[in-house]
């Protein structure tokens, strides 16, 4: 048989999927719509509420602190934390957010930025020193931490919407989602990484399982720990602007809208915030796993 008689007795591949076709779409709106309808309720009962009461309640101190005030007090952690190069580059950073009128923006996003970084931190340490605690424990959560990872960020936006609405919660809640992961595996990672000879002086002397997390394993996991922070901040900034599109203001959302009324100094003053901020931030947070300034 020729290979042309082949060709023509074997179907090309295209046409064998039109023939196969799983309904995906189907089976995953099907899905999507039995968990809106179940637990849309209980979500917005219970979820929203502690969020948004944490928001507020961040964004009133940020508000309330003078503006020259807050300045001050970010430079002065960058030269505590970091160098004085840092503090001075925060001082400008954040005067130069000012001076082009973007220094409210710049306050709800920073008040977004931090109740999620506080959500992530209360659930995802506790759930890597439980990771680094047993091994099946992580096991079972590792797959979905990779999930969490992996998935773009405007997938995140959907459900969040479907569940919670329009508006700043729903943007935290996909915040603190995307931004949880980090902290979960370099929490693991640092403890599970601490030398074994300090493990067993501590058995030795007589340490309790507690005694031995709290005061051997978890201050000599610091570095790696805050090292997950950092990039948990990071991760929490850029879903917080990406949060814009479905109602979540600061920064974000200058940059949303400027882009959609082709406002290009709008977009390109919030661009400008965003970068700064983030610059500013993680300066800052590198340095808290490092060694401290005398």
């Amino acid at each position: 048989m020729t290979l042309e008689a082949v060709t023509e007795a074997v179907p090309p591949l295209a046409s064998v999927f039109d023939v196969v076709d799983i309904p995906a779409r189907q089976y995953a709106a099907a899905l999507v719509d039995w968990i809106v309808n179940t637990f849309q309720g209980v979500f917005r009962s219970y979820l929203s509420p502690p969020v948004r009461a944490v928001l507020t309640a961040v964004q009133w101190v940020l508000q309330t602190i003078p503006s020259l005030v807050l300045i001050l007090l970010f430079g002065l952690a960058g030269w505590r934390l970091a160098s004085w190069k840092v503090g001075v580059f925060a001082v400008i950073a954040l005067v130069a957010i000012g001076l082009v009128g973007i220094w409210d923006q710049f306050i709800l996003t920073l008040s977004l930025i931090v109740t999620a970084v506080v959500f992530s931190t209360i659930i995802g340490l506790p759930l890597g020193i439980v990771s680094s605690r047993s091994d099946g424990f992580f096991n079972a959560i590792r797959p979905i931490l990779d999930i969490m990872q992996t998935t773009p960020p405007f997938v995140y936006l959907v459900p969040a919407v479907m569940l919670f609405g329009i508006g700043n919660v729903p943007g935290l809640i996909a915040t603190i989602v995307f931004g949880m992961p980090p902290i979960i595996r370099l929490t693991n990672l640092g403890i599970r990484q601490v030398n074994e000879e300090y493990v067993e002086a501590g058995l030795a002397f007589g340490s309790s399982p507690r005694q031995l997390l709290w005061k051997i394993q978890f201050p000599l996991a610091i570095p790696t720990i805050m090292a997950g922070l950092n990039q948990t901040i990071m991760l929490s900034l850029s879903m917080v602007v990406i949060a814009a599109i479905i109602g979540a203001g600061g920064l974000g959302l200058d940059v949303y809208q400027g882009l959609q009324r082709l406002n290009i100094g709008q977009a390109f003053v919030g661009g400008v915030g965003i970068v700064l901020l983030a610059m500013v931030l993680d300066r800052i947070t590198q340095a808290l796993g490092g060694p401290r300034r005398r």
